[in-house]
């Protein structure tokens, strides 16, 4: 009794009603000579039923032979894994009378519904033939995960690296404070021209005080010939009007004193 409690036993199931033994002997060869060595059962015309007559995680070898396309489907992938132990084998044996390729288009499938069913390393053994493994754990089995140690970030820096310290590149003069020259009409605060101006700015002011542009003051010109010989002689419209005698042709010249008020 205990030897055969401990016999290893390989399940065959089968849509048909009678299964050839050389068909059982071929499928057992194609799982290796474990296989060979366990306790054969055969349960044919499985597709009609929906329960295998097996506990669970009892079987360690199962060979489903089929010549439907549509056996073993999604339930009965579930049902076979229910049947097998942790870590068994289940080989799909196709009877196939069809060209090669759709064979092979069929085993493929098998493979695809194999991975979906939760069974690991599913590949195809030959044309005819798919095969796969149960997870090696049972359902139910749980384990502590490791958590990982944070380990802190370190930041190696070489010599040799390109980066080089910005203030190494001022020189004493660059980190000397710029003076402020005083009197400098380009940068002095109160944007006027500076007592002794000699950038051009009082020139400048004064032009826009009169209205008058370059061209007019440095090449003075008129129509009536009367602007250059003083306001008793200029119409009211006169854009020389204010100004002293001059002679046309020549720049007109401005004292020193020709804006400052007389009171």
């Amino acid at each position: 009794m205990e030897a055969k409690a401990m016999q290893r036993v390989a399940l065959v199931i089968s849509d048909e009603q009678v299964v050839q033994m050389t068909t059982i002997n071929d499928a057992l060869r194609e799982l290796g000579k474990e296989a060979l060595q366990c306790d054969v059962q055969l349960y044919t015309q499985s597709s009609s039923q929906s329960k295998l007559p097996v506990e669970s995680s009892s079987i360690e070898f199962l060979i489903c032979i089929s010549r439907s396309h549509a056996y073993p489907d999604g339930s009965w992938f579930d049902e076979i894994s229910r049947a097998l132990k942790p870590g068994g084998t289940i080989l799909v044996y196709k009877v196939l009378q069809a060209a090669p390729k759709e064979t092979e288009k069929v085993i493929i499938s098998f493979e695809r519904q194999l991975l979906l069913a939760g069974f690991s390393d599913a590949k195809g053994v030959q044309q005819s033939t798919a095969k796969a493994k149960k997870a090696s754990w049972k359902i139910g089995t749980s384990f502590a995960l490791k958590k990982g140690t944070k380990a802190p970030i370190k930041l190696q820096m070489d010599d040799d690296s390109d980066l080089i310290d910005e203030d190494s590149l001022l020189t004493e003069e660059d980190l000397k404070k710029p003076q402020i020259p005083v009197g400098d009409c380009e940068i002095s605060t109160t944007k006027k021209a500076c007592k002794n101006c000699t950038c051009g700015r009082a020139e400048e002011e004064e032009k826009v005080k009169l209205g008058l542009t370059t061209e007019q003051l440095n090449n003075p010109q008129s129509s009536c010939g009367s602007c250059g010989l003083g306001d008793a002689f200029r119409c009211g419209t006169c854009p020389y009007k204010g100004l002293p005698p001059f002679k046309l042709g020549e720049k007109v010249s401005l004292s020193s004193n020709f804006l400052v008020a007389d009171i």
